[in-house]
């Protein structure tokens, strides 16, 4: 754990001290709150978890493993919210280096236009969320600070962590925060989030459970004749498929092969922020044990495709997943999963099943709902800044889609 050292000099001044992470200059209204930026899940605070409990994704658990199994150009940061040395608020930001992937699907051609803009002007990322997720998953606080200070001691950490980084010669472009749907969205102007640029992006899709639900066939029944036929087409498709739950030993054996296949649905993907490193679900099964849910799906002996499932309270959590293109269409292998991982989530008495983003459509039809998410941006850069408002629609995927309604 950090010393926390708070050395007030005047009502408006604090200069918080911590072994891991160096001075911290923070200037609020009230001087009883500030904070510390940790750089490593090793030394968060010990009350860090009575305040994550309500999200397993801000556990020091899942904080420790994910900097454990992180990818390549993605680093952890964590921060810690005071009040008068009393930790009340706790939050994940990631630093990501688009400079060391293949951002957009256009740069597979000679040269892309888009590609390029965006390494030149806006590679290097400072985000408070998620990356790897969909959802609220960035900050938690207790009753100890309102929300508005503690907006605005985010804010002055990612500014805090662009000059750290600007000391390692690491010049930040872009600092963010995401992803809120529109009851959470905080009131970011009232927490001096001046210049920041609202973003919209796509939905987030979540498939609610309903009460009346214990099976599969509960779930079936509710649905119209055109969805319950879709189903069991889907169904027949599969014949020939079997779902076997992997474990760690398993997960490690296949590993190059599950690299394979979710790269190849990574690679299909739009817009890509990070690639997983080999190991990643390896270790996850490892660590998160029976939370974590790795189902490989195989044919005449070969693994053609996996999904994988994160517990987080009463919600399912999608995860990654891959599959072998030769085999998807001809299986209907990715809506078959989406059927596996709502039917485990009605099995077992989970509230919703978060599908994340992408795939909207089929997700629709399988009966989620979309609903969006919204987030900040700022670009560190004045005069670049000034055009957010064109640059980020001009950046930002847009995909076309049409709702689906399932049920009776």
């Amino acid at each position: 754990m950090g010393v926390h050292i708070s050395l007030c000099k005047n009502d408006t001044v604090c200069r918080d001290f911590s072994i891991f992470g160096g001075f911290r200059e923070t200037k609020t209204v009230n001087p009883n709150f500030s904070f510390s930026i940790f750089n490593c899940a090793d030394t968060l605070p010990v009350a860090w978890d009575a305040i994550a409990k309500k999200n397993t994704f801000l556990s020091r658990p899942y904080l420790a493993l994910l900097e454990k199994a992180s990818p390549d150009n993605m680093q952890c940061h964590f921060i810690g919210l005071f009040n008068n040395g009393e930790l009340c608020g706790i939050a994940l930001a990631q630093y990501v280096n688009l400079s060391r992937i293949n951002t957009f699907v256009e740069e597979k051609k000679s040269f892309c236009l888009k590609d390029y803009i965006f390494r030149k002007f806006s590679s290097h990322i400072l985000v408070i969320g998620n990356n790897t997720l969909t959802g609220q998953n960035a900050y938690l606080l207790d009753d100890g600070i309102p929300e508005t200070e503690a907006l605005s001691l985010f804010r002055k950490a990612l500014q805090q962590m662009a000059r750290d980084y600007r000391k390692k010669c690491i010049y930040i472009n872009l600092l963010a925060i995401k992803d809120f749907n529109r009851e959470e969205l905080p009131d970011f102007k009232a927490a001096g989030f001046k210049g920041y640029y609202e973003f919209c992006t796509q939905p987030n899709m979540i498939f609610d459970i309903r009460e009346n639900w214990n099976t599969i066939d509960d779930y079936l029944a509710d649905l119209n004749t055109k969805y319950r036929t879709q189903y069991n087409r889907a169904r027949k498709k599969a014949e020939g498929i079997e779902k076997r739950k992997l474990t760690a030993a398993e997960i490690r054996a296949q590993e190059t092969r599950i690299h394979e296949l979710y790269l190849t649905v990574a690679g299909n993907a739009s817009f890509n922020t990070f690639h997983l490193p080999k190991n990643h679900f390896e270790v996850f099964k490892e660590e998160l044990k029976d939370d974590f849910l790795f189902y490989g799906y195989f044919l005449d002996g070969k693994l053609v495709g996996f999904n994988t499932l994160i517990k987080n309270g009463t919600d399912m959590d999608t995860y990654f997943l891959g599959y072998d293109d030769t085999i998807q269409k001809e299986k209907m292998l990715y809506l078959n999963m989406l059927y596996d991982m709502a039917g485990y989530a009605i099995k077992k008495g989970f509230k919703h099943v978060v599908f994340a983003r992408s795939a909207m459509e089929i997700k629709s039809s399988v009966g989620a709902r979309a609903e969006q998410v919204y987030g900040m941006i700022k670009h560190t850069n004045p005069f670049v800044n000034l055009f957010m408002a064109r640059l980020f629609p001009y950046f930002d995927p847009k995909v076309e889609w049409k709702e689906r309604s399932p049920f009776k």
